[in-house]
């Protein structure tokens, strides 16, 4: 399908200023507070500083709105016809990780590219909700369940979920597994099906228990016992809960917490971000970060109800589930209740990448909005 097909294809195309007053501002304002707070845990990171942390974050921060809005204001159609590009693009960084990546932090998963060094990874986070939701736009609700349609939307996860375990980065392949396993049951996958594989996939753990590295296995004793290795692996999630639960219901107030600013909460500006909110704002302004993630979510389920075509659907509540995920890892890890893996707290973590490609995904979800009454005829776009 060329691009005037796409673009002439699906109802009347709607002009750039109908586009721009379809804009969902309620949507960007909360984009623009939980950035807003992250910038201020960055601020208190740095003992009152700009410089590192928040400066950088500012400026990804405003490159990252303009990508939104642009993302936002270019026909669905468009989107539509790049997403297998997009996944075939995503799958070749993956792959140049493992020549010419670079390492950080044990792990080899960056590409430099000059000024800023790209995450192949968080390309692919998008890349596969686009892939599967045009994927899924083409097949009836009955063929979703059929083997033969089944075998290409698992190939599409578990090839690049493959190529990210490589770097390694048990974390992100997970992630990147459940996103899509949650996209294949959006789309009206079986019950009967979901059930089989929820059982082989228990089975399995024996076996994939074997094919862990020795830092991964010791991550998951920690987590179970983090006593275990106080100083050692244990430390990060000791010193996290500990900060957490001295901030007690109000916090021991902006730039005073100890655990932070004296040195012992590890990793502050990317992982255990929320670690430091929870000491310095206390339960309320923790809990209060949470309520305005839980209204993002809102917005996402809303944009997904109200949209007339499958993709459109689909691509929503794909961004809708990963960044719930990111979400639910990042604070349920720094309070122990699952194992430490380096997934960042969305839009407060310090991270280029992460912040571009989130704000990437916000603008694909408004993109959804704009375009919530196109029609999109699911012959266009099936890959039979």
């Amino acid at each position: 399908m060329s691009f005037l097909e796409v673009m002439g294809s699906g109802g009347r195309e709607l002009r750039l200023t109908e586009k721009f007053f379809e804009i969902n501002w309620g949507l960007i304002l909360l984009i623009c507070v939980i950035a807003g707070i992250g910038f201020a845990m960055l601020y208190s990171v740095a003992g009152g500083e700009l410089d590192p942390w928040a400066s950088n974050q500012m400026i990804r921060f405003a490159i990252g709105m303009v990508v939104l809005f642009v993302v936002a204001l270019i026909d669905i159609r468009v989107w539509m016809s790049l997403a297998y590009p997009a996944y075939a693009l995503a799958l070749l960084l993956l792959i140049g990780v493992e020549f010419v990546g670079s390492t950080g932090m044990g792990a080899q998963r960056w590409i430099d590219l000059g000024p800023f060094r790209l995450q192949p990874s968080e390309v692919m986070k998008i890349a596969m909700v686009l892939t599967l939701a045009r994927y899924f736009h083409g097949l009836t609700l009955d063929q979703v369940s059929r083997v033969i349609y089944l075998i290409p939307a698992l190939l599409i996860i578990f090839i690049p979920a493959g190529l990210v375990l490589q770097q390694p980065d048990l974390g992100t392949a997970v992630l990147l597994v459940a996103g899509g396993i949650a996209l294949l049951v959006l789309a009206g996958l079986n019950w009967k099906i979901m059930t089989a594989g929820i059982v082989v996939a228990v089975s399995a753990i024996p076996v994939g228990w074997n094919f862990l590295l020795p830092y991964q296995k010791a991550r998951i004793f920690t987590f179970l016992d983090p006593s275990r290795d106080p100083l050692g692996a244990g430390y990060n999630i000791i010193q996290s809960k500990i900060a957490l639960g001295s901030g007690g219901l109000f916090g021991k107030g902006f730039l005073q917490g100890s655990q932070a600013q004296l040195d012992f909460l590890p990793e502050k500006q990317t992982d255990f971000i929320f670690t430091m909110l929870g000491e310095e704002l206390g339960l309320v302004g923790a809990a209060f970060l949470l309520i305005l993630y839980l209204l993002v979510l809102g917005y996402c389920l809303f944009f997904a109800l109200e949209c007339r075509n499958q993709f459109g659907r689909l691509v929503a509540m794909g961004v809708g589930v990963t960044f719930a995920l990111y979400v639910f890892i990042n604070v349920a890890m720094v309070m122990g209740l699952v194992p430490v893996v380096g997934v960042p707290l969305p839009l407060v973590s310090y991270g280029g990448t992460a912040m571009i490609t989130l704000l990437f995904a916000f603008g694909l979800l408004m993109n959804v909005h704009i375009h919530r009454g196109v029609d999109l005829p699911r012959s266009s776009i099936s890959i039979w």
